[in-house]
């Protein structure tokens, strides 16, 4: 039975075997429940965002895929993903299963998180792990089945993500004790994720109507991409500002750093087409919002107020700059995170500030950036981001092969399947059947359908005219073509 005693303040007092007492501030621990619920709403706005990315008739099974994957990651981090990533007795490249099904989590404090219980960051721990593999299996939709895409989801967060976050936060792993700085996860969430949909969209090829195919693959629903970018962003604050640990200065300002990155990287893509475009283009706006909140999230905890808006501005240019990545993977999961990972790592040792990371009341440093003239950090941030980026990529080609040729897991659909809509894989289904295409209104029938002929400006019967075009762009249903410039 834990027994544990509340001090003057109402805290939480327990003693451990060796007789030492641990104090758990309660404050702490509220904000880091609330943070935890936080990271959890991104996983929907994940969702949302892919689905209205997506094509209509893809839309509905990626949403469900990322409720299952979300389920299939929670099981295997409470198996032995948490084991592998935070035992106390670690290697320098992965943990072992001392706390194997959560043995051992309850009231022990984990080393240099003395003030909550360690059961507590592990259910924080747990989103960020639910978190990554759906935002890496949003490469799937409309190119594999949803079966092997869960068996994959186990295996890779087993294989990549654990080892990763092992040598990334846990006090043991190598990168954690060469010096290397991520507070929030740049390589163990993005790069991960990012490198993995690269692999998974090269490995499967175009998907049904992409670039490379007979039919135009363009956003369906802008209204889902704002949804989707809205929870994302919220979802943010307990991204970054939970992964100290605790209520206090540094929170605040890593949640000011990283609504100042996204303002000012949703604002730089957003100038940035409009320049070309001559058009006001609110995906655009959203996906650069995205990229600076990847730019921050490894310097969230270690940079000043001004710095925020280089990440948002450097980072959305990149993304930018990286546009033709997206004829590959369709949207852009590795031009966002993989890459904005990457640039967020690389921009945290130029901008790193010992002083910011005292804010939680931890003994001040000089050994964090360029600002304190720390010139090695920039080899420790490149070491961790190839590092990051080698072993994902590798790893998930190899999880890829193998279990495609396991008997009943190939992953591709048939081809017809893919083409016509998302029911053949689902016994339920939204709005993208083609039983219910066929009842709908113009406002959610798929693109092809809705928008007329660019050259001829003709449309089939019953639906508006090229004249009308600006009409149903309002809508929120048909988005400009930015995304594809």
């Amino acid at each position: 039975m834990v027994q544990f005693h509340t001090t003057a303040e109402n805290n939480i007092q327990w003693t451990t075997s060796d007789g030492r007492a641990v104090v758990y501030n309660l404050g702490d621990m509220a904000w880091v429940l609330m943070s935890t619920c936080l990271v959890f709403i991104m996983i929907p706005g994940v969702a949302l965002l892919y689905s209205g990315l997506l094509r209509q008739r893809n839309a509905f099974t990626d949403i469900a895929m990322s409720v299952m994957v979300l389920a299939v990651a929670s099981i295997e981090w409470f198996f032995w993903g948490y084991s592998l990533a935070f035992s106390p007795t670690s290697s320098k490249f992965i943990g072992n299963l001392y706390h194997f099904g959560l043995m051992h989590v309850d009231m022990q404090a984990l080393p240099g998180v003395a003030n909550i219980p360690v059961l507590l960051y592990a259910l924080y721990q747990l989103m960020f792990a639910a978190l990554t593999p759906v935002i890496a299996c949003g490469a799937f939709a409309g190119r594999a089945r949803v079966g092997p895409a869960l068996l994959f989801t186990f295996c890779w967060c087993t294989i990549v993500y654990n080892p990763i976050a092992c040598w990334t936060w846990n006090s043991n792993g190598w990168s954690y004790t060469m010096g290397g700085l991520d507070y929030a996860g740049g390589t163990p969430v993005h790069i991960s994720s990012g490198t993995a949909a690269l692999v998974i969209s090269l490995y499967l090829g175009y998907k049904y109507g992409s670039q490379s195919m007979e039919l135009p693959a363009r956003p369906h629903n802008t209204t889902c991409i704002i949804l989707g970018t809205v929870f994302i962003w919220f979802g943010w604050f307990g991204f970054n500002g939970g992964s100290g640990a605790g209520a206090n200065l540094r929170s605040a300002q890593a949640m000011m750093v990283t609504h100042i990155a996204a303002c000012a990287g949703g604002i730089t893509l957003l100038l940035l087409d409009y320049r070309f475009d001559r058009k006001w283009s609110v995906i655009s706006f959203c996906s650069g919002a995205m990229a600076g909140l990847v730019a921050i999230t490894p310097a969230s905890g270690y940079v000043g107020t001004p710095s925020a808006l280089v990440f948002g501005v450097v980072g959305s240019v990149a993304s930018h700059l990286a546009t033709p990545m997206k004829d590959v993977l369709g949207y852009d999961i590795f031009v966002v995170h993989g890459l904005g990972g990457m640039v967020g790592n690389v921009l945290t040792a130029l901008f790193a500030d010992g002083r910011i990371a005292t804010f939680d009341g931890t003994s001040p440093t000089e050994s964090t950036g360029w600002i304190n003239h720390h010139w090695v950090q920039l080899g420790y941030q490149l070491a961790d981001s190839c590092a990051g980026f080698a072993w994902t990529f590798v790893m998930t080609l190899i999880l890829m092969v193998v279990i495609d040729h396991v008997p009943c897991c190939a992953f591709q659909c048939d081809e017809d399947v893919s083409m016509v809509s998302d029911l053949p894989q689902s016994l339920e289904h939204g709005l993208s059947s083609s039983q219910d295409m066929d009842k709908a209104p113009a406002a959610v029938m798929p693109f092809e359908q809705v928008v007329p002929d660019l050259e001829t400006g003709a449309g089939p019967s019953g639906i508006e005219t090229m004249d009308d075009t600006e009409s149903i762009t309002e809508k929120g249903v048909v988005t400009n073509a930015t995304l594809s410039s």
